[in-house]
């Protein structure tokens, strides 16, 4: 008798889980929830939040499976408490202006600047103008809660670390493996000890800040591109300790991309999901062949896992800031992308990527 538990997956692939569809939250229903929030007591530890779910996820408060996306009010003059946890967040100002302090680093912020929040940093939100103060949280906690393991505290009582990271206690070399990390064989295969095991090396993990005037002046250049360029005209808010995984934070990229008026994309996809808020023009986008329009002000799961997409302005230049998962899929090994539907897909971070022809559109 087979244990319940327990599945035969002999023979056939297990079939793939079905895509999520496209999802859009408009304007009218952000500005709604935005009045909501602020008309509700103010709790006590500041935090007016409400999550964007799929309606698909049953499996945690997620716009995509791994992509929470809150929004976050305070009326003006209010503070949040002190909060960490164990995941990172990408913060991006739809409305008003604020302060925000990032263990004791403070910024202050203003209509669509973005940044990021590392993991277990004591941060805190301030409303410092006369109106509303609203923001979208981007953060890898709906994919920490389906591990069972999202950390969060508020009000932290925060202990100093010792330089070395091993707080009062002496160094025994007792403790410590005579061996150390070692070559196996000649196939390269490695040993490493338990001591290393719990005491990897540490990186610096930065809270970086990136001004929407400094980012869009920039931003604003690719237009000149023109028609003929068949990439997309954006710039990725780069983290540079996310290394070759092209990270704002280790899970996400955010890139902020520019459509002048009646640019249509190639169809291609990725195994990254991708979720976009559009914060100036409109336009379409297809996504295995249906097609969903959009407008300043909306936020949508543009690009589930894998499937066939493209995007298109309409009349007005369109301005957007994309979340996708692209770093942690790298880290994986799992990050399939098809630039044309031409061209076979490659394995990147793995395999050699992808060209456009910039060089010939420049010259």
């Amino acid at each position: 008798m087979t244990n319940r538990n327990i599945l035969d997956g002999s023979g056939p692939l297990l079939p793939q889980s079905a895509l999520w569809e496209p999802f859009i939250f408009t304007k009218e229903e952000i500005d709604a929830e935005i009045e909501r929030l602020a008309a509700i007591p103010k709790p006590a530890n500041g935090r007016r939040r409400s999550y964007f779910v799929h309606p698909a996820n049953r499996r945690s408060v997620g716009l995509g499976p791994g992509i929470q996306v809150s929004l976050d009010v305070l009326l003006p003059g209010e503070e949040t408490a002190t909060f960490r946890q164990n995941s990172s967040q990408v913060n991006f100002v739809i409305r008003g202006q604020g302060r925000s302090e990032i263990d004791g680093q403070v910024r202050d912020t203003s209509l669509y600047d973005v940044w990021n929040t590392p993991s277990m940093r004591v941060y805190l939100h301030k409303n410092t103008g006369d109106d509303l103060y609203a923001r979208l949280t981007y953060s890898n906690a709906a994919l920490l809660e389906m591990m069972n393991i999202h950390f969060q505290e508020e009000n932290p009582d925060i202990a100093s670390p010792s330089e070395n990271g091993h707080g009062s206690e002496e160094y025994d070399p007792t403790k410590v493996n005579p061996f150390g990390t070692f070559q196996l064989n000649e196939g390269g295969a490695w040993l490493m000890p338990y001591e290393r095991l719990i005491d990897p090396p540490c990186h610096e993990s930065p809270a970086l800040f990136w001004p929407w005037a400094d980012v869009k002046e920039h931003l604003d250049k690719l237009e000149a591109l023109g028609k003929e360029y068949v990439g997309r005209r954006l710039y990725l808010l780069w983290n540079p300790a996310t290394g070759r995984t092209n990270g704002t934070t280790p899970n996400f990229f955010a890139t902020m991309t520019l459509r002048p008026p009646k640019i249509v994309d190639r169809p291609h996809r990725h195994s990254s999901a991708a979720i976009n808020y559009y914060f100036s023009g409109s336009g379409r986008s297809t996504v295995e062949g249906k097609v969903y329009e959009w407008k300043a002000g909306d936020l949508m799961l543009s690009a589930p896992g894998w499937a066939v997409h493209n995007h298109a302005s309409f009349d007005e230049p369109v301005y957007e800031l994309t979340i996708q998962d692209q770093p942690l899929n790298i880290v994986m090994e799992s990050l399939l992308w098809q630039e044309s539907l031409k061209e076979p897909p490659a394995l990147l971070g793995v395999q050699q990527g992808f060209a456009t022809n910039r060089v010939e559109v420049a010259a």
